[in-house]
């Protein structure tokens, strides 16, 4: 253990027993030039990727312990710890464990979808800074439980892995749209095209390996058999653990759809799409899909599909605001002004022009959640902001799953359609269900 280490364990238990009451409150004042211990929970995919980030160089942070339920991904990460840093971490199939590590300070929620909800709650509760991957929550209700739940620990940091928030170009291109450059915009799109090259097989059900502790893994969701089409990577695409292509990446790109507009709910979503690609069984969210959304003065539409790799403006994913003189696109690559043609100016509205992406909004995403740790102050992705876009990602996918146009009432925070509302909710297992705040 490095000094730095020793040191601030030693300060923060003194200080934690001197002012029980608020232990959580020394934390979120610690200094600068105090270590963060951090612990990743979920370690296969992005959350590592996550974790790697707050290892960087600078960053002052220690890797205390990982948690997953498959041992094989465990041990080999764990390896991995050990290789960059020098110190092996403790290594758990249970995150109440982590939990109960009074010498972690923060934790990353890396899990599929389906677990976020429950183990952000648990880790506030334990006195835990948390930033948990999006979507924040899988389901509307979750979202909303969510952010009730940071509100009753506001000490406590929570970041959500929306790491635009933490890039300049995105904000550069909505500033642009805000300024009436563009003139007035009456259509935003936002889409992305994976480009899989093949269909997913369909696969039997099997019993889980005996390196993964399946019942943890499921947790919340419901009692289903092992099937590797739900498992791991692929749990993408079933409504138990998440909601496929539109949760997936829709709340990063609906996210800016949105707030460059300075919109909030819509008051309609019109689906479209379905299972095109794939053969009954195979996957259940959509492999082709839109959405339509309405507001008062423009509409959004989202598009997504697992197998094209080529979406509108050639560009696999992105933002598009279509104004009266001109487009804006906007992608994790930077953004590009597309003037209209004036039939009076007997040319371009504006000059075209282009701007490349400032740096990598992960790492700037990471370090604003360190600095708040230590030194106070707001985080780029809050609570709010993971459970608005999560929300409207949601409605998309309870229009296409109710299979007709809905209607939300802000006021009351519900659908006109008894079967939109009815999946608000989850049907969770009950031994894993929503702790009440």
């Amino acid at each position: 253990m490095s000094s730095n280490r020793r040191d601030f364990i030693k300060h923060t238990a003194l200080a934690a027993a001197a002012v029980s009451v608020a232990p959580t409150i020394m934390q979120a004042c610690a200094s600068p030039a105090e270590t963060v211990n951090v612990a990743l929970i979920g370690c296969r995919s992005m959350g590592f990727d996550d974790l790697k980030s707050f290892l960087r160089e600078g960053n002052n942070v220690n890797c205390v312990a990982l948690c997953d339920v498959d041992s094989k991904v465990l041990e080999a990460k764990a390896a991995e710890v050990e290789k960059m840093t020098g110190t092996r971490p403790l290594t758990f199939a249970d995150y109440r464990q982590v939990l109960d590590n009074q010498d972690i300070h923060a934790v990353i929620i890396g899990t599929p979808d389906h677990w976020h909800a429950r183990m952000m709650m648990d880790a506030l509760q334990a006195g835990k800074h948390v930033y948990v991957e999006k979507p924040m929550g899988h389901s509307i209700e979750e979202c909303t439980a969510m952010v009730a739940a940071q509100q009753k620990y506001p000490e406590l940091k929570v970041q959500v892995g929306m790491w635009q928030r933490s890039s300049k170009h995105w904000f550069e291109a909505s500033e642009i749209v805000k300024s009436g450059e563009l003139g007035d915009v009456h259509l935003v799109k936002a889409w992305i095209y994976k480009g899989y090259d093949t269909p997913y097989p369909v696969m039997p059900d099997e019993a889980a390996p005996d390196y993964v502790d399946y019942d943890m893994w499921l947790g919340p969701a419901p009692k289903r058999p092992f099937n590797l089409n739900r498992f791991h990577y692929n749990f993408r695409w079933w409504w138990d653990y998440a909601g496929g292509a539109m949760t997936d990446w829709g709340v990063h790109l609906l996210d800016f759809a949105l707030y460059a507009m300075d919109a909030g709910m819509p008051e309609s979503i019109s689906p479209g799409g379905g299972i095109y690609y794939h053969e009954k069984g195979a996957i259940e969210t959509p492999d082709i899909q839109q959405a339509i959304y309405a507001y008062p003065k423009h509409t959004m539409i989202w598009e997504c599909g697992l197998n094209p790799g080529i979406g509108p403006y050639q560009r696999g994913h992105g933002v598009a605001y279509v104004g009266q003189k001109g487009t804006l696109v906007v992608s994790r690559g930077g953004y590009e002004l597309i003037p209209d043609h004036s039939a009076e100016l007997k040319g371009p509205f504006f000059e075209g022009r282009t701007q490349k992406a400032y740096g990598d909004g992960l790492n700037e995403h990471v370090v604003n959640f360190l600095d708040c740790i230590r030194k106070g102050g707001n985080v780029n992705a809050p609570v709010e902001v993971g459970a608005k876009t999560a929300i409207v990602s949601e409605m998309g996918n309870i229009a296409y799953r109710v299979g007709q146009r809905i209607h939300w009432n802000d006021q009351t925070k519900s659908f006109n359609e008894t079967a939109a509302n009815d999946l608000i909710t989850l049907n969770y297992n009950p031994e894993w269900a929503l702790p009440k705040v």
